[in-house]
């Protein structure tokens, strides 16, 4: 079994320490978590409580016994979520003891707190010369520029190439494959980019985080204008646009800084939406969508839209 050095590999987990500032999803840990992929262990990356994470890492921290441990006060805990966390002699697990979040995790941040938003996109389409084309549009909407930059990990060193892409894909058989995009313009923009073949189609799934330093300079008002264009010439699957406290270089630190709230929704076609939530088409005549405004990406009652609207498009209402 060949895969990266650990500080500790046992039949649940695979244990990396990482006593650095800012932990990236290094192509060192692409290569761990393939081999926790194959052999169903936990990637488990563990740092001190000063340290932060990109994008991309805390993108791939979801799977089952997956966590970012950070060490504070003697003891573990979740540094995306909060949960004590302790050593059961094979993995990092929750503390079946803890009835409240790690103190760590509530401390009030000691630096002032940006803005992050998130748009999760999904496309399909047929032509091969397109992929990578609607995250560039995402993009160059949201920043001014195009992506600057990809890479099959951090960091992302090739210079924005959609041919190259395409390339790669092609080249692997037209096999899922997974790649880190980080933005050319002058505001931080880093996401990932999942492109696999569906039946005939290409599909593309596609997050992409933006940082702002002034949370009054979201684009919350025009945000489905800037993105409308996503669905023109493409079939538009879904798209979800939410905002949440975080750093404007787009790392992420251990600690809670308030929960996200919706922004908007728009998915493919011409459904109309349940009453009482805002709605306008995007796209095109070829290529119809619905944008859904589900709040200003502050006020939670946002969410309470979004369960609305999805029972309503899944034939719930």
């Amino acid at each position: 079994m060949s895969g990266p050095a650990a500080d500790a590999l046992t039949p649940n987990a695979m244990v990396i320490l990482q006593d650095r500032p800012v932990v990236a999803f290094t192509k060192w840990l692409a290569d761990g978590l393939r081999l926790c992929s194959e052999t169903r262990r936990g990637l488990q990356i563990v740092t001190g409580p000063d340290s932060r994470i990109t994008v991309p890492l805390r993108l791939v921290l979801t799977g089952p016994k997956t966590h970012w441990v950070v060490r504070a006060d003697g003891g573990y805990y979740d540094g995306l979520s909060g949960v004590p966390l302790v050593w059961d002699g094979s993995a990092f697990v929750p503390d079946p003891r803890a009835r409240t979040y790690a103190p760590a995790y509530t401390a009030p941040p000691s630096e002032p707190v940006g803005a992050q938003l998130t748009v999760t996109f999904r496309v399909r389409h047929t032509s091969d010369t397109a992929i990578g084309a609607a995250a560039e549009q995402v993009c160059a909407a949201l920043t001014g520029e195009p992506p600057g930059g990809w890479g099959i990990a951090e960091p992302a060193t090739d210079v924005w190439r959609r041919e190259q892409l395409s390339e790669l894909f092609w080249s692997r058989g037209a096999g899922a494959t997974w790649l880190t995009i980080v933005g050319g313009g002058g505001r931080p923009a880093v996401g990932t980019l999942l492109v696999s073949k569906v039946g005939e189609a290409i599909e593309e799934a596609v997050t992409l985080v933006v940082g702002y330093a002034d949370p009054r300079e979201v684009p919350v008002a025009t945000l489905s204008a800037q993105l409308g264009g996503i669905a023109a010439g493409r079939h538009l699957i879904s798209l979800f646009a939410q905002l949440t406290n975080g750093r404007a270089d787009l790392t992420t630190v251990p600690r809670w800084l308030g929960p996200p709230g919706p922004i908007g929704m728009a998915v493919g076609g011409a459904a109309p939406g349940p009453p009482g939530i805002p709605a306008q088409r995007i796209g095109d005549a070829q290529s119809p969508a619905v944008w859904y405004v589900l709040g200003d990406g502050r006020q939670q009652e946002g969410w309470q839209r979004y369960e609305q609207l999805t029972r309503h498009l899944q034939g719930g209402f």
